[in-house]
C-alpha cells in the first residue's frame, strides 16, 4: 500500500490517494482541487479507482466528490449519520466558502464493518464527536489509520461545530488509541502521527 497525501484548499484538508499496489486506488476525502490531480495520477499510472471513501461530510472534505463520481463512475461511501450534508452541502450549519455540488452516496459505512476494495482491507470504526457520522478506517495489516478529523498531530477534532457531539468525543478518541501503538495515523489536516503519540496527548488532556 502506498498513500499519497494532497493538502487541499485554504484549510489544507488532506485528500488521500491510496494505491493497493495491484492497479487499484481508493480516494479518501477529495477536497478542493483534488479531482484534477487524482484524475491525472490515474491516467498516468494506468490505475483504476475503486471507490471514494469519506471519513465525514464537512465541506472541505467533500468539495470534489461529485466531480470524481461523474468522471470515474465509482461508488461513494459515507456513514448514514453524515449523509444529509453530502447530499446538501451546508445543511450541517457550517457556512460554505463557495457553492458545492451535492451527491447521494452509493452505500453507508457501518461500525465494525470490514471493507475489501481491490487488494486492500480495512475496518470501519464509527467515531462520532467532530461530526455525527465521523469514521476512521483501520488497515490492520499495514498498521495504518485513516483518521479524518478525529485526531491530529498534537490535537483533536473541533467539538464546537453545529453538528458536533462533544459528549461522544472522549469515547471515540479512546477507541482509536486502543489500537496498537505503532499504528500510523493519517489525519484530515496536518502531518501524520501515531497511536502512541495520540495516546500520550489524550492522557495529558484528562
Amino acid at each position: 500500500m502506498r498513500i499519497e497525501v494532497l493538502p487541499c484548499g485554504a484549510f489544507e484538508e488532506n485528500a488521500l490517494f491510496i494505491d493497493d499496489g495491484h492497479g487499484g486506488v481508493i480516494i479518501v476525502d477529495p477536497g478542493e482541487g483534488s479531482a484534477a490531480v487524482f484524475l491525472e495520477r490515474l491516467r498516468r499510472g494506468g490505475q483504476k479507482a475503486l471507490a471514494i471513501c469519506l471519513t465525514h461530510s464537512h465541506w472541505d472534505h467533500i468539495v470534489d466528490v461529485a466531480k470524481l463520481k461523474l468522471e470515474l463512475k465509482v461508488p461513494v461511501f459515507i456513514h448514514a449519520a453524515d449523509e444529509a450534508n453530502l447530499i446538501q452541502p451546508g445543511s450541517d450549519g457550517l457556512p460554505l466558502a463557495f457553492p458545492i455540488e451535492g451527491i447521494h452516496p452509493d452505500a453507508h459505512f457501518e461500525d465494525n464493518q470490514t471493507v475489501q476494495l481491490g487488494a486492500l482491507t480495512f475496518k470501519v470504526l464509527h467515531t462520532p464527536g467532530h461530526s455525527p457520522g465521523g469514521c476512521i478506517f483501520y488497515f490492520e495489516k499495514e498498521k495504518v489509520i485513516i483518521g479524518g478529523d478525529l485526531i491530529f498531530h498534537g490535537g483533536i477534532g473541533n467539538t464546537a461545530l453545529p453538528t458536533a457531539e462533544p459528549e461522544k468525543m472522549r469515547a471515540s478518541l479512546e477507541r482509536a488509541v486502543s489500537l496498537p501503538e505503532e499504528t500510523k495515523i493519517y489525519p484530515g489536516h496536518g502531518p501524520t502521527t501515531t497511536v502512541k503519540e495520540a495516546k500520550q496527548m489524550i492522557g495529558e488532556m484528562k
